[in-house]
């Protein structure tokens, strides 16, 4: 006879039944602790959108912008004159200063006249003995020619005593020659300034004796007013300078060697006829009144030529302009209030602003200051705002 199955006790299955619910529920509790933790940590993620940017900013307008070019020069006198003497002698007086102003034909120094006045003198003696005899050879002429008419001298006789008044009128001629050749060393025995200009060092004392053919001068006279500067600027410039030459006079203005102070105003005088390939470059020469004296022989300046001047352009401050991988590019405002950056066409720059030929148009809020953390669509407000340009 087979065992019967083993029949559980009635009390087991719904002992099972509760672990699972309990199970479930735990589950179900876990499930929406999850659930509102993370809906938590993206409510917290969700950071509110950053503040305004301050930035500075200007407005553009169109302008005359004056288009310059630079280049680095000297200052020149305008004449540079070495005093030597024109005789030999000893020099007796020096009557100027060192570092003084002179006028031309002012009297610099003196050499001793004496045996240069006793020369014109004896010139002038033989000029009036020769015209002394002179008169005598004339009278005897005369004479002769009343004899010949009465048969009672020969034509000979009259002929020669004419050849005698001949050459004393040719010694006469030569007298008067010497005159002038020694009153002209005369009046070298004095010195004097060819030209107005500031003297420079003196280089040889009084009681010296000097010659015509020295070659340490006495001093240098050099002229500043005018002054010239000779600059250089790249061949490129070339054509333009002459273009503007070409319309008229030709402004050119010299500043400091820091390019900070401007010194003097003045003119193009002319360009070199020849470019320098060593170099690239082409010398130019611009005249200055300088009245003042501020031009210094020597003295290194900064020369400005202006080229042209571009009217009703738009100008923007270089500080605006910013380079990129994808070129040159400015940050514009928008309307509403947001960066947006956009790509710029440059033309010539004129000292701290730039022509812009393509890109922007006036009226437009561009960036000058406060690019950091600047993104496109980022929200900007402006600090101090600004129309115009920078000069």
């Amino acid at each position: 006879m087979a065992d019967p199955v083993p029949h559980e006790p009635p009390s087991g299955r719904p002992a099972r039944l509760k672990v699972a619910v309990s199970i479930l529920l735990m589950l179900a509790i876990v499930g929406l602790g999850f659930f509102f933790a993370r809906r938590g940590a993206v409510h917290a993620n969700a950071a509110p959108p950053p503040a305004p940017l301050e930035v500075d900013a200007v407005t553009t307008q169109p302008s005359d912008v004056p288009i310059f070019a630079d280049g680095l020069g000297s200052v020149l006198a305008s004449r540079t004159v070495a005093i030597h003497s024109q005789v030999d002698g000893k020099l007796q007086d020096v009557l100027f200063e060192e570092g003084q102003h002179v006028d031309a034909g002012q009297i610099l120094a003196k050499i001793d006249p004496r045996l240069f006045q006793a020369a014109l003198d004896q010139a002038t003696a033989k000029k009036a003995q020769d015209d002394a005899n002179l008169i005598a050879a004339q009278k005897d002429l005369e004479r002769f020619k009343t004899l010949a008419l009465k048969s009672f001298e020969s034509q000979q006789n009259v002929d020669q005593q004419q050849a005698k008044v001949d050459q004393t009128r040719a010694q006469i001629a030569a007298d008067i020659a010497a005159i002038e050749s020694a009153q002209t060393q005369l009046d070298y025995t004095t010195i004097r300034a060819p030209v107005a200009g500031r003297i420079g060092v003196r280089q040889v004392d009084p009681g010296n004796i000097i010659h015509a053919s020295d070659q340490t001068p006495l001093a240098i006279v050099t002229q500043t007013q005018p002054a010239a500067v000779m600059f250089t600027l790249p061949a490129q410039f070339l054509d333009t300078v002459r273009a503007a030459m070409k319309r008229g006079p030709v402004e050119v203005l010299a500043f400091d060697r820091d390019n900070r102070r401007q010194l003097s105003r003045g003119t193009l005088l002319l360009v070199d006829n020849i470019i320098d390939q060593t170099t690239a470059t082409i010398r130019l020469k611009a005249t200055f009144p300088n009245t003042d004296d501020v031009l210094w022989p020597g003295e290194f300046v900064n020369a400005r030529i202006l080229l042209s001047t571009r009217t009703g352009v738009v100008a923007i401050p270089n500080t605006a302009i910013q380079r990129g991988p994808h070129g040159v590019y400015v940050w514009v405002i928008t309307t509403g209030s947001k960066a947006e950056d956009r790509s710029v066409t440059l033309g010539p720059m004129a000292g701290n602003i730039t022509v812009i030929d393509a890109g922007l148009k006036p009226g437009e809020r561009i960036v000058t200051d406060g690019f950091f953390k600047l993104q496109r669509n980022r929200a900007v407000t402006v600090k101090t705002p600004q129309t115009g340009t920078a000069s």
